[in-house]
């Protein structure tokens, strides 16, 4: 990664969106909450996404750092980001694993900055792997109870 903060749009690996590419955050959350000029904020383990909630409206980017494949508190920062109306893009970065890569894009993330490229094939796989599931989430996907009970998910 850079020596900046965060990661620029080139170290992107993946990105599923249409969009044009934010920038890098180079603002923590409490920066972030400081100023009123940033778009684009980085979430660190530890900090509260909640805090973000007053200022979606002008977040294009949040990028999610990933110290470490087994801390799994970014994927509840990205889920309290989309179920309060987030639109914009959430970044996984940081120590990001292909195994992860399906849960992740439940839990609302639409791009990946992993610090360790992964493989093409193997990033497909993981994201085609299970084709039905079983909770609503922020990737949209009805739940295979709904399909069987025609019931609304949300």
């Amino acid at each position: 990664m850079a020596d900046t903060l965060g990661a620029s749009p080139d170290e992107v690996q993946f990105r599923f969106r249409t969009d044009e590419r934010a920038d890098h955050a180079a603002v923590t959350v409490d920066a972030f909450l400081g100023q009123t000029n940033a778009s684009a904020v980085r979430i660190e383990p530890g900090d509260d996404a909640r805090d973000l909630l007053p200022h979606l409206d002008r977040i294009a980017l949040v990028e999610v750092n990933f110290p470490a494949h087994t801390d799994g508190r970014g994927y509840s920062s990205a889920r309290v980001l989309r179920e309060a109306g987030f639109t914009g893009e959430i970044r996984a970065v940081g120590d990001v694993l292909v195994d992860q890569l399906s849960h992740l894009r439940r839990c609302g993330f639409d791009a990946f900055a992993p610090n360790v490229l992964m493989d093409l094939a193997g990033a497909e796989a993981a994201l085609n792997r299970w084709p039905e599931v079983y909770q609503a989430t922020a990737d949209g996907r009805a739940p295979i109870w709904a399909k069987r009970h025609g019931a609304q998910h949300g």
